[in-house]
């Protein structure tokens, strides 16, 4: 018995070369079988067209067309890739056979030995050596190859075929030739990869004939697979030929081996393209969120810049209760935006390092850092005017009182001015006598006596019109023109009473009496006047206090008001003594008075009247004393009240915030466990909140009542709002960074031993428990795990080179963040922009471009697209039109990193 197809090589290994053989012997009497010699020659002058064709030319007799070698040589070339020697182009036989021992050469250079097949034989046309050789090579070269779950060649064929066959009714594959007769299992096969071509429901076991012809047809047609059997040929055989059976089916295998690897390339790049959209979504939201943040902040900055003065107090109540507002309200929520923000952008910086994507770069001025500053630029404008606001209420309170005490000034002095003038131009002393005029002499010297009292009231009005001009008084013009009003006519009136007094000393050589009794009355009942009505004054007078150590010291001086009234009465009785003393004299001695005292205007009874007045305003200025103290007393306890409850928030929030640095530093359990306790950990912070409240309710009572010091506390609500805010940033970040390594772990495949051992390293390293390592510590972590980073050359550069991965930025330090990146990526494979270019290959059927219809036809819908649209034409020199390059687009997917 001949062995024509023996694989004995010692490089041929496996299922092949236990099956090859096994298939050591070919049967004489089977391949003398003429119905199984006619399927072999069908078979296999097929499959040798559906190679040769490829080059441009077909057998038609297998053992007549490979006689002269030519063919056979072109055959191989084909199948192989590969180029054997150059042919002899002689017609001689010695010509053929070197030519036909040049491809058997290259056959046995592949592992095979071939027993007894010589070129002789082959140039004769030996039918039976002929159909050997070609089954050899359809062994070598179509099924040796074939591996399914470690069975090869015959054996790893039978299975793939079971396996893809194995949910159709009716189909029983359990070898390579009757299981075939009926032609379901030629159909199940293509059903199975491309249900759209075949309606296998509609197919009857009994019609075997159609059976064969409809998969024949189907895989002849739309699978590039050439018709290499007939129907009748293998129904009118009780056993259809096992080798021609496994030369077709080994096409349908490889044709659809073809499309799983398409399927697996197109699996990869929906993976990539995938994470890819999901990272750009990512940085569209945070765009948006950063820009609505940044927007608002840029529309409130102005708000809170606008120094726009208001008229009175109750106009900056409105603009106070506004604020509040704002505060209360409106910046809460942005609060937790700007905290999301910085959540989302870890988060996505995160995610693009574990897919290997270049770090996310966001649009200018819209980095996180130009958030912080636009938002510290925010809160020092929020500072600033709640701070201008409080000062405005002040000066507004100041201008109120002063504009108030300086109209009852002037209406004061203008009612004593009223009638001055007409006084001091008259000529009455022409008509009188030397008493008369004596008597106008020193009712005049009283009047200056009076005028000099009230210089110091008009100094008075102009000092407070002058500091309601510096404090920006809004009716300052008003003011203005009042005081000069009373300016001038201070001015007339000096200059009138000065040429007054000329014309009565010109005349005083002529009076000779003058009353000493009045001229003394109106010396000391003037003071005693004026006094009475600076003491009114003082009684009417308006006060503003912010404490009680300014309401009891009005109280003292008041007390010491009343205590000099005793003083004052005496003298006033003494007053009136004189007059007593005046119409006692007149009456011994007959006098005719006047009607009044030449000397001056000042009457017993206007003194009694305005001592009654004076004495009427006392109890009322005690009372008014009295509510300012209960109300400061009332303030003192909105003080300590607050005060209590700023003390225990603030102690408080500066134990949690140590707490929380603490807890971020010695975390224990898995992560999930840590994670779990963070977030039960916020919700107890979160829980505190209607403390925060409660206070923000006594400091707006406390604003309410214009209190604009504590003196129990050294905390202000600014500072606590700051450091509560910093808490929930705090925690918020913490559980943000314990996700991150949850996200690492898992994208990483780091189990849970490992993430303990890096961070028992890291802290053991961290020695001030700052969580970062610096530069001598994280070297000395790196030789506690191993790491060659000694102080050599080689160390050196090596650790310089893990440094500028782990602090990319050169700061010094090293966080646990980065460190467990840097350890996950030296211990984790990764997609690489070389696979995904291997992968789009393989869909582009190994071209160096990409058409829009490969892409639609290997990819899901809205990631073909996506590739598309993103896609640059491709320039090559094999380009055609609609050619798309896949080379760039999957490695700006990865950066300039992975060129």
């Amino acid at each position: 018995m001949v062995d024509y197809h023996a694989a004995n090589n010692q490089s041929t290994v496996g299922g092949a070369q236990m099956y090859m053989e096994q298939e050591n012997d070919w049967d004489r009497d089977l391949l003398l079988d003429p119905a199984w010699e006619k399927q072999q020659r069908k078979t296999f002058t097929a499959w040798c067209n559906s190679h040769l064709r490829k080059a441009g030319t077909q057998i038609e007799n297998i053992e007549e067309d490979f006689r002269d070698g030519l063919k056979l040589m072109l055959l191989l070339e084909v199948i192989s890739g590969e180029r054997l020697p150059k042919p002899e182009r002689g017609k001689m036989r010695v010509h053929k056979i070197n030519n036909v021992n040049k491809a058997l050469d290259f056959i046995a250079s592949k592992g095979v030995k071939l027993v007894s097949i010589g070129a002789e034989e082959i140039v004769d046309g030996n039918a039976k050596m002929t159909l050997g050789m070609i089954w050899t090579i359809i062994l070598r070269f179509a099924i040796q190859d074939i591996s399914v779950e470690e069975t090869s060649a015959k054996e790893g064929l039978l299975l793939w075929c079971q396996r893809k066959t194995a949910p159709y009714k009716n189909v029983n594959v359990q070898n390579f030739h009757i299981s075939w007769k009926d032609g379901l299992a030629f159909n199940a096969l293509i059903h199975r990869h491309r249900p759209d071509l075949i309606d296998y429901d509609s197919l009857r076991k009994d019609d075997p004939v159609t059976n064969l012809n409809n998969a024949f047809e189907v895989a002849e047609k739309h699978l590039d697979i050439p018709k290499m059997l007939d129907a009748e040929d293998i129904v009118g055989t009780l056993r259809p030929d096992e080798k021609a059976i496994m030369t077709y089916v080994s096409c349908f295998y490889h044709a659809f081996s073809g499309a799983q690897k398409a399927e697996t390339a197109a699996n990869r790049i929906c993976k990539v393209l995938a994470v890819n959209q999901e990272n750009e979504q990512m940085m569209e939201d945070y765009e948006k969120l950063a820009s609505d943040l940044l927007e608002w902040i840029r529309r409130t900055i102005p708000w809170l810049e606008n120094r726009t003065q208001e008229k009175t107090v109750n106009d900056m109540q409105v603009k106070q209760e506004d604020f509040r507002d704002y505060r209360c309200v409106h910046k809460p929520p942005k609060v937790q935006e700007k905290c999301q923000l910085e959540i989302s952008f870890n988060t996505l910086q995160t995610k693009l390092r574990l897919s290997n994507r270049p770090a996310f770069m966001p649009s200018e001025g819209r980095m996180v850092s130009d958030i912080n500053k636009a938002w510290h630029n925010l809160e020092g404008a929020e500072k600033g005017y709640e701070e201008w606001i409080l000062s405005e209420i002040r000066r507004l309170e100041r201008l109120e009182h002063l504009a108030v005490k300086f109209h009852q000034k002037c209406a004061i002095h203008e009612s004593w001015t009223d009638g001055k003038e007409a006084m001091l131009t008259q000529k009455d002393y022409e008509t009188c006598t030397l008493s008369e005029v004596k008597a106008l002499l020193r009712k005049h010297e009283a009047f200056e006596s009076d005028l000099a009292a009230h210089q110091d009231r008009v100094e008075q009005i102009a000092a407070i019109a002058q500091e309601l001009n510096e404090l920006d008084y809004y009716d300052a013009a008003s003011v203005n023109a009042r005081c000069q009003k009373i300016c001038d006519q201070w001015d007339v009136l000096g200059a009138l009473t000065h040429k007054r007094k000329e014309s009565l000393e010109r005349t005083e050589k002529q009076l000779e009496s003058i009353d000493e009794l009045y001229l003394e009355y109106a010396k000391r009942a003037a003071p005693f006047n004026n006094w009475m009505e600076g003491a009114m004054e003082d009684l009417q007078d308006m006060f503003i206090v912010h404490n009680i150590e300014e309401i009891q010291g009005l109280i003292t001086a008041h007390e010491q008001f009343k205590s000099t009234l005793p003083e004052a009465n005496k003298e006033r009785e003494a007053i009136q003594s004189i007059q007593s003393e005046v119409q006692k004299i007149a009456q011994s001695n007959g006098i005719k008075l006047s009607s009044g005292n030449p000397y001056t205007s000042i009457t017993p009874e206007s003194i009694n009247s305005k001592w009654e007045q004076a004495m009427a305003m006392v109890p009322l200025r005690d009372n008014a004393l009295q509510e300012e103290l209960n109300k400061q007393n009332s303030n003192d306890t909105l003080r300590a009240t607050f005060a209590t409850q700023a003390n225990t928030v603030g102690a408080y929030i500066q134990a949690k915030m140590e707490e929380v640095g603490r807890i971020s530093i010695e975390m224990n359990g898995t992560l999930e466990d840590q994670l779990t306790n963070l977030k039960e950990y916020q919700k107890s912070i979160i829980s505190y909140t209607p403390e925060i409240n409660k206070l923000e309710g006594y400091h707006q009572h406390i604003q309410e009542a214009l209190i604009f010091d504590n003196q129990y506390t050294s905390y202000t609500m600014e500072h606590l709002r700051v450091g509560w805010e910093q808490l929930l940033t705090t925690i918020a970040r913490t559980i943000n960074e314990v996700e991150n390594q949850i996200l690492t772990r898992d994208a990483k495949g780091i189990s849970q031993e490992q993430l303990y051992e890096y961070r028992a390293s890291f802290n053991h390293f961290d020695k001030d428990h700052s969580g970062a390592l610096m530069a001598e510590e994280f070297k000395a972590c790196l030789i506690s795990l191993g790491y060659d980073v000694e102080k050599d050359k080689q160390g050196e550069a090596e650790f310089n080179r893990i440094m500028g991965i782990v602090d990319p930025n050169g700061s010094g330090a090293v966080t646990f963040q980065a460190f467990i990146d840097f350890m996950s990526t030296e211990t984790t494979d990764r997609d690489t922009a070389d696979q995904v270019i291997a992968s789009f290959k393989i869909l582009a059927a190994d071209k160096n471009y990409i058409t829009a219809d490969e892409l639609r036809r290997e990819l899901p819908p809205d990631q073909a697209e996506y590739c598309i649209a993103r896609m640059a034409p491709y320039t090559g020199p094999d380009a055609v039109p609609g050619a798309l390059d896949y080379m760039s687009f999957s490695t700006a997917l990865y950066g300039e990193s992975d060129l």
